[in-house]
């Protein structure tokens, strides 16, 4: 990773796309963070590939 001053870093970029109301949205209390978000079917991965088990 190069610290150049004209580097376009991952940080740099989500810090200059960041959105305050919608972080302020996210950060008022009562909002449930203890509970996961459902994922969508695309977004369901198994951590280990059926074909690849041995323990079938």
């Amino acid at each position: 990773m190069s610290y150049a001053d004209n580097d376009t870093s991952d940080i740099q970029k989500a810090a200059e796309q960041a959105n305050s109301q919608q972080i302020e949205e996210n950060l008022k209390e009562g909002s449930s963070v203890d509970a996961p978000e459902s994922l969508a079917g695309e977004e369901k991965t198994p951590f280990i590939d059926e074909e690849l088990r041995t323990d079938k």
